[in-house]
C-alpha cells in the first residue's frame, strides 16, 4: 500500500521496500549511537517525531505519544540505508 500511494504521488520515486526482523526500539538502537557521536543532526523543527524519539528507551520499551514510534522508526530505516551507502554516493539529505 505504502509504495503505490508513493508512486501515485511520484512515478520515478525510488522506493526501496524493507521488512523487519527486530522491533522498532532495538532498530532504533545503533542509531541512536550516531546521534551520540553528532553524525546525525536535524534542522528545523518537528515536534512529533522528537517526541517519539525521546520516548524511545533501551530494553525494547517505548514511553512516547500513539501506541508506537511509527515516525521514529521512519526515521530509523532512513538513517540507516544511508549509513550504509558507500561513501560518496548519498546525496546530503535535507527535510524541508
Amino acid at each position: 500500500m505504502v509504495e503505490s500511494v508513493l508512486r501515485a504521488a511520484d512515478a520515478g520515486l525510488p522506493v526501496k521496500l524493507v521488512r523487519a526482523s527486530h522491533g522498532k526500539v532495538a532498530r532504533a538502537e545503533p542509531i541512536a549511537a550516531l546521534y551520540e557521536r553528532g553524525q546525525v543532526r536535524h534542522r528545523g523543527r518537528n515536534p512529533q517525531l522528537e517526541d517519539e524519539l525521546c520516548g524511545l528507551a533501551t530494553g525494547g520499551s517505548y514511553h512516547g505519544p500513539g501506541r508506537s514510534p511509527d515516525r521514529a522508526d521512519a526515521l530509523v530505516w532512513a538513517v540507516t540505508e544511508l549509513m550504509l551507502a558507500p561513501a560518496g554516493s548519498v546525496p546530503r539529505v535535507r527535510m524541508l
